[in-house]
């Protein structure tokens, strides 16, 4: 057993599942936590673990989900898994830097079981090819098509974008061109970002993407993060449309700036609904956070 002050990982995503899956013998109404979590996720990648709690604070694990096969298209750079149900299987989607052509892409695993193994679903990422894409997320909208939402790395554009895609109804394969929902800079609370690396372009970043609706199904909120004063934040828009396609409005002032971010939203089986982030945003001192959240007139906020 371990506690989240204890539990190095990234990009924490939360798949609550109250339904017949058993873990090593035990019940229903488990949360499942996945995440980057090699110790340093910088470099040559292992693989992903994941975790199992019923309070949220106390976790069973870690269990391997994720190794890759000795021929697999990537070996470092292992980030952000994310776990749906989806039809009868449990999909993960994984960002991971290729080795053909040294770029960043979101991939598509598959499992039946929410502890894996996971297995190469898609041929390599789905995401453009010759972009250097990250934090795939999945969208269904109100027409059942799914989506992948997804940041286009401000690396390679400067101003980086969050990027939505159609995909196929199995999920391998794009069955669509990437059309741009916002660039960072045009939210009212973003700075540059100083890189030495990347001193002669103005940075705004991308990251972490994550789709959600309010209680009553008609706003469509996404949450994303960005640098304010090189310190990582997180912001929230919404969709002027309730749809994907926007136009998106973001609110004034960030959500979270305390050095943390990467969020995804879930209800707890109290139905709370919680924001899971990490904090601080350096390895090997990265936490999972859980934050109750709570709208009021539109906007989202911490409550309290």
């Amino acid at each position: 057993m371990i506690d989240n002050n204890s539990l190095q990982i990234r990009d924490p995503f939360v798949l609550p599942l109250a339904g017949q899956v058993q873990v090593q013998g035990q019940g229903q109404g488990q949360y499942y936590l996945y995440g980057s979590t090699d110790s340093n996720i910088w470099g040559k990648g292992t693989g992903f673990d994941a975790y199992t709690s019923k309070d949220l604070e106390h976790w069973e694990g870690p269990f391997s989900v994720f190794r890759p096969e000795a021929d697999f298209y990537a070996e470092r750079n292992f980030w952000a898994p994310e776990v749906y149900a989806y039809g009868q299987s449990y999909i993960m989607f994984a960002t991971f830097r290729r080795k053909d052509n040294d770029l960043l892409g979101t991939a598509v695993l598959a499992s039946t079981h929410p502890l894996g193994p996971f297995t190469p679903h898609s041929e390599g990422p789905v995401t453009p090819k010759d972009w250097s894409s990250l934090d795939g997320t999945l969208y269904i909208d109100k027409q059942d098509q799914p989506w992948m939402v997804f940041c286009h790395e401000w690396q390679q554009t400067g101003d980086g974008e969050v990027c939505a895609m159609r995909l196929t109804e199995d999920l391998r394969s794009a069955e669509g061109e990437p059309v741009i929902l916002f660039r960072a800079s045009e939210a009212p609370w973003t700075t540059p970002f100083v890189s030495k690396r990347y001193a002669d372009q103005l940075n705004y970043v991308t990251d972490g993407p994550f789709l959600f609706r309010s209680s009553d199904g008609d706003t469509l909120y996404l949450l994303w993060a960005s640098f304010i004063n090189n310190t990582y934040a997180l912001g929230i828009a919404r969709s002027g449309s309730g749809e994907i396609t926007g136009p998106w409005i973001h609110q004034e002032e960030a959500l979270y700036q305390k050095d943390g971010g990467h969020a995804m939203v879930f209800r707890t089986f109290g139905d709370k609904l919680m924001l899971a982030i990490h904090t601080p945003n350096q390895t090997p001192d990265e936490r999972p956070v859980f934050l109750e959240l709570e709208e009021s007139g539109g906007v989202m906020r911490m409550k309290g």
